[in-house]
This record gives C-alpha cells, sequence and structure tokens, in this order.
C-alpha cells in the first residue's frame, strides 16, 4: 500500500476508536459525564500516559472491560499510526532523494538523446514514438499529475522513461537534461510564448540541436522559427489533412495506420545518414543491397550538400532539396547524402549501426 494511503488509513482507524471511546465512556460510565471528560478519559487511555483516571471505572465490570478494550485495541493503533507517520515522514524523504540522485545521474549519461518538454495531450504521443523506436529521451513537465497519469496508462513506456519534474524554461533544469549533448529538442507545450522561450535557450545551449515546436497561432510558427526552431507542427493542421485523406484516400490511411499499430513489427519511415567516412560513402545504391540484407525498402535519398548523383540517365527530382524518389539501383550515395527507408525499426537500427561502426573504423 502507498504510505498515503497507510496514513490515512491509520489516521481514520484511530478517529474510529476516538469516537467509539467517547460513546461508550459517555453511555457507560455511572452519573452524568461530560463530552469535555470523555475526551480526556479516552485521549490518555489511548496515550496509555497513566494520568488518574476522571472517570472512575470502580464497581462497573462493564466499564473496566470496556476500558480493557480501548486499551488494547487502541495501543495498537496508535503504534500503526505512529510508524505510519515515521515512515512518510522519513521513508518518503529518503525514498525520494535518493530516486531523485539515480534519475539525474542516468539522465546525467545520456548523449544523443531527445528532450521532450510537455507532456499533455500532444507530448504523450511523442513520448510513445520515442519509447517505440527505442530512441533515447528525457521528459521534463511541471506538472506532476501529467508524468503520473502516463505513467499508469503506459507502464511499458513508464518503466523506461527518464523525467524531471519542473519549468522548461529554467535554464539551469535544460542544463541538467543534458541540452548540450542532446540531439533533438520537442517542446509541446500549451502556450506558443512558453515553446518560443524554450526554443530561444535551446538554441543558444546548443547550436547542432534539432528543434521541433508545437505552435497553434500561425502567426507565431514565423516567430518561432527565426527563434531556432528548425521546423514547426501545428496540431489543427495536422488534424484537419487527416481528415481529409481519410476521405480522399482510406487504403492509404489505412496502411500507414496499420503500419503505426502493428504489435509484432514496428515498421517505420526512417532516416540513415551516410557520413563522410562511412564505409557506404561513394557506393552505389545496388552495393548496399538494403532489400537482402537488412529487408529494408529505400525509398528515397538526399544529397544534403546538393551534388549531382551520378546515374545512367538524368534523374527526375527536386535541386532544391536534392531529394531522387524511387531511387534506381545506379544511383551513387555520396558523403552528406541522408537514405529515406521503410522497414522494420530494428532491421533499420542493424543497418544504420553498420553505417556508423564502419565510419568509426575508418576514421581510426
Amino acid at each position: 500500500m502507498d504510505l498515503r494511503k497507510k496514513v490515512v488509513v491509520a489516521l481514520l482507524a484511530l478517529l474510529g476508536v476516538l469516537i467509539v471511546s467517547i460513546g461508550g465512556y459517555m453511555w457507560l460510565a455511572p452519573g452524568h459525564v461530560s463530552f469535555l471528560d470523555a475526551l480526556y478519559m479516552a485521549v490518555i487511555t489511548l496515550a496509555g500516559v497513566g494520568y488518574e483516571e476522571v472517570i472512575s471505572t470502580r464497581g462497573s465490570t462493564i466499564l473496566r472491560i470496556f476500558n480493557m478494550f480501548i486499551v488494547v485495541f487502541g495501543v495498537m493503533i496508535t503504534v500503526y499510526v505512529f510508524s505510519s507517520v515515521t515512515a512518510f515522514l522519513v521513508e518518503g524523504q529518503i525514498t525520494d532523494i535518493f530516486w531523485r540522485r539515480k534519475m539525474l545521474k542516468k539522465i546525467s549519461q545520456l548523449t544523443d538523446h531527445f528532450i521532450l518538454c510537455g507532456l499533455g495531450d500532444t507530448g504523450r504521443h511523442a513520448v510513445e514514438e520515442l519509447q517505440k523506436t527505442g530512441t533515447p529521451y528525457v521528459v521534463v513537465d511541471h506538472n506532476e499529475d501529467n508524468i503520473k497519469k502516463f505513467r499508469e496508462s503506459n507502464q511499458r513506456a513508464a518503466d523506461e522513461m527518464l523525467y524531471i519534474v519542473g519549468d522548461a524554461t529554467d535554464v539551469t533544469l535544460l542544463e541538467q537534461l543534458g541540452i548540450d549533448k542532446a540531439k533533438g529538442l520537442i517542446t509541446t507545450l500549451a502556450s506558443d510564448k512558453e515553446n518560443l522561450v524554450i526554443t530561444v535557450l535551446s538554441r543558444q545551449k546548443n547550436p547542432k540541436i534539432r528543434i521541433i515546436a508545437r505552435c497553434i497561432d500561425p502567426k507565431f510558427a514565423e516567430r518561432i522559427l527565426k527563434a531556432g526552431a528548425n521546423s514547426t507542427v501545428s496540431p489543427n493542421q495536422i488534424g484537419g489533412m487527416r481528415i481529409a485523406s481519410e476521405a480522399l484516400r482510406p487504403h492509404v490511411v489505412g496502411f500507414l495506420d496499420l503500419m503505426l499499430k502493428e504489435k509484432s513489427r514496428t515498421l517505420r519511415i526512417e532516416e540513415i545518414d551516410v557520413h563522410e567516412h562511412s564505409a557506404w560513402a561513394n557506393k552505389r545504391l545496388a552495393d548496399l543491397a538494403l532489400k537482402t540484407r537488412f529487408n529494408v525498402l529505400p525509398l528515397a535519398t538526399k544529397d544534403t550538400h546538393h551534388h549531382h548523383h551520378h546515374t545512367a540517365e538524368p534523374l527526375p527530382h527536386d535541386s532544391r532539396v536534392g531529394f531522387i524518389v524511387n531511387p534506381p539501383d545506379d544511383v551513387l550515395i555520396k558523403a552528406g547524402s541522408v537514405l529515406i527507408v521503410l522497414g522494420d525499426v530494428t532491421e533499420i537500427h542493424r543497418a544504420r549501426t553498420e553505417a556508423t561502426r564502419a565510419a568509426a573504423v575508418a576514421g581510426a
């Protein structure tokens, strides 16, 4: 039982015995007994202090038997009350202190993780996706009830979730969350102004971090982008697009829903970066054999340096962003390219790990 519940039960039991004691003394004692005398008698009996009886039990067998029961049960309940209160004050505080230290230690060890600010209606879904894809993350929310509700409704994520209760607009707190070592930050607070402040502070602390901010007011979106956010997302806009998609392309939406909700496999569209020293750099897509080796389907490539890919024939792609959709096997993957792939997150992680490991070997 929770310590708070134990204390409440103990106090209710003590109150019940006290009421029974007062009623018994007023009813069983000979003559008129005032409420104050009955209360005093009940208190000194339950406390076991041994003061002189203000209500004499001499000559009354029933009153003496009643008093013995009150002494026995009263002392037991009183001891239980004191032990519960002591445990609540001492064990609760000590456990909380050690728990917080342990949590902060785990958070300090994170690198290339995501920081999620706000665990409300939008943030909880973002956390579930981070958890499903095996992405390291830490949550911060000023409302502890939001964290408790999420932990109660999602036990699997709750066991792994690292979090701090506090104000995400506090620079010191952001430093405790490892803002300087984080790969990305997602802020989903209800206030656009707070999201703007968090964006500014985070960009100042980490120029390389990727910042995604929730934005309700379209006028604020431009301000947040200028403040340093890489992208803004409007839940209202996304919701409207989803409704229209359900009407226009229900089978496509059904497939995407199946991909996101599938229990046995976690299918996702992910990206794999090809770094400068990666063994994948300057190789044709066919040489990587993503389909046969990892069961991963390449959907597109992007040259972040905007170089022209060397292929047998000119490729139709958007020169502004360098995307090549449904790339042919002979497309050349250069250093700095990004592969957009579809597959199980486990297989994608295996492919990404191989590329990273190859980069480390080559750079050693």
